[in-house]
């Protein structure tokens, strides 16, 4: 393990649980605890790139249910939706997450865009500079279900970003994630003392220079620089930095180990499946994200990644091993992930490209063309949700949605664009999602109080990012299948091995996680549907 300099700071790697009251009574028949572990930007072609090498928590995982090809079916694949499919079983369309900004005309402030993971109601409020909140989401989690059913029952949600532990955490106030200087959680919350405790040995390690980990052997054929120009390359890093380079911390491996660790303190100090109730544990492992924005998904420094979250997952589940809790696990991603375009490029695929950078130009260019005042259209982004501005005289809406359908629908990385109305106007999908049309993603992602009048969606491998020298050099976000495609993975002691490649969604893993410790959805609308994860031909987790 290359994290001994972090760990030793927390004593011995990922805190020993201790667990007197379990060890003195019989195992429950259902697991008493949920552990529900999203790695944001794990992409099922990333995960079966690598999947050959794991020797840890993920060659565990895979022992038990593993569904290869899972999807996060909507087309908005961005953290802050990703996430709140997990635990709540509903798409965007219902839970209301649908980006991880979207503009909202009605707000009495100047900054009209909102933060998913905001309170807008906060006076000051803006969606940069923002009070955390959980008000946005608009359908309960598991764990909101089962404090609502029993009140002993807790939730606790660790993550690497704030909208990651939110989404996943739902109404509770035991949520935490990365601020300057450590771990923080809602304003005028009071951390408890393993927050504090993990904060100490990460301002420690933060403030200690890393001179780089080592390369396993099986990621060596992936360590190959790719030119980016003006002299700078990825595809060679080792996450070393500076002492005191909070960026390059939550750039590596090392951030996960913060996260896990905390998460194994919080079992311990929370006693998490151990006192009658049924708890979760929502874990949100954001380094894979992070480095695959800053060095892309295939290179050396992703590889690095991946076997060291293999190897961290393998501790953690050790640990809960140890305690004697009875528990089951669901590894997925809030979304996948798209490769810097200079790398595909080489490796073949002809069509990868950047965005050019006259895309952005359009809106102004039906603002001059219109004369009226700019802004007349609002977007986060190049791609998405696009909103007409309220300063837009109700008689010359329409004239500026058609001004913009035709100047979108014409640039030459442009695949579709869609009226908000000609979305709604589809009914949601029951198909299966690898079948399903670009109509029925855009429809899972659109909620009618908070979706744009159009949508623009651009060509497969179209990399929104027209210069790779000024941050991040690849994202996501696209309704194509390398960001849909995750992962999902269920394990809990005894369960018989199986593999499924039929496409199941995120979405389901609520209810299939419902019927796995015996507890009933009731009138519960969600958009899931139970998974029969028993392999045995007589017997169904599903029958409930």
């Amino acid at each position: 393990m290359p994290f001994a300099r972090f760990s030793a700071l927390v004593t011995p790697m990922l805190m020993a649980l201790s667990a007197p009251a379990a060890a003195q009574q019989a195992e429950p028949a259902r697991p008493s605890l949920v552990v529900a572990i999203s790695v944001d930007q794990l992409s099922a072609d990333l995960f079966a790139t690598h999947r050959s090498a794991f020797t840890g928590g993920l060659a565990r995982l895979l022992g038990g249910v593993v569904f290869p090809s899972g999807y996060q079916a909507h087309a908005a694949t961005e953290t802050c939706p990703g996430h709140s499919t997990i635990l709540t079983g509903a798409f965007p369309a219902r839970s209301g997450i649908i980006a991880n900004r979207w503009f909202d005309m009605g707000v009495t402030r100047e900054d009209v865009r909102v933060y998913c993971a905001e309170d807008v109601a906060v006076e000051g409020s803006t969606s940069s500079n923002y009070t955390r909140s959980n008000a946005n989401l608009l359908v309960p989690t598991l764990g909101d279900l089962l404090r609502a059913a029993d009140p002993e029952s807790r939730t606790v949600a660790v993550a690497g970003k704030d909208r990651s532990a939110i989404m996943m955490g739902g109404r509770t106030t035991m949520a935490y994630w990365p601020e300057s200087g450590g771990f923080a959680s809602y304003a005028g919350s009071e951390l408890p003392a393993s927050v504090t405790r993990v904060n100490q040995a990460v301002g420690a390690s933060v403030a200690q220079a890393q001179e780089g980990l080592p390369v396993p052997a099986h990621c060596a054929p992936f360590d190959r620089a790719i030119p980016l120009g003006n002299g700078q390359s990825v595809g060679t890093g080792r996450f070393a930095h500076d002492a005191g380079d909070a960026s390059g911390f939550l750039s590596s491996p090392e951030a996960d180990l913060a996260v896990l660790n905390l998460a194994s303190e919080m079992v311990r100090e929370q006693q998490l499946g151990q006192r009658g109730s049924t708890d979760v544990l929502a874990i949100g492992l954001a380094a894979t994200d992070y480095i695959g924005h800053r060095y892309g998904t295939h290179g050396l420094e992703q590889c690095i990644q991946i076997m060291s979250l293999d190897s961290m997952l393998g501790a953690f589940f050790e640990e809960l091993d140890a305690s004697g809790i009875n528990y089951v696990v669901v590894l997925t991603a809030d979304h996948g992930g798209l490769d810097l375009p200079e790398r595909q490029a080489a490796q073949g695929a002809a069509d990868a490209a950047r965005l050019t950078a006259d895309l952005d130009a359009i809106a102004d260019r039906i603002a001059e063309d219109s004369g009226l005042p700019a802004p007349v259209i609002r977007s986060d982004g190049p791609f998405g949700d696009f909103y007409i501005d309220p300063s837009v005289p109700e008689d010359r809406r329409s004239e500026i949605l058609d001004r913009a359908l035709t100047a979108y629908s014409a640039h030459q990385q442009v695949r579709a664009v869609y009226t908000g109305g000609a979305i709604a106007a589809q009914p949601l999908p029951t198909d299966p999602p690898e079948q399903w049309t670009l109509l029925d993603r855009l429809r899972a992602s659109y909620h009618p109080d908070r979706s744009g009048d159009f949508l623009v969606v651009l060509e497969p491998r179209v990399t929104p990012i027209p210069d790779p020298g000024v941050g991040y050099v690849a994202t996501h976000g696209s309704p194509w299948d390398y960001d849909r495609r995750v992962p999902i993975l269920f394990w809990w002691n005894g369960a018989e091995h199986f593999e499924q490649p039929l496409g199941v969604m995120t979405v389901d893993i609520l209810p299939t996680l419902a019927s796995l410790i015996g507890f009933d959805l009731g009138e519960t609308e969600i958009d899931g549907r139970c998974l029969d994860v028993i392999a045995a031909v007589d017997a169904s987790n599903c029958s409930q």
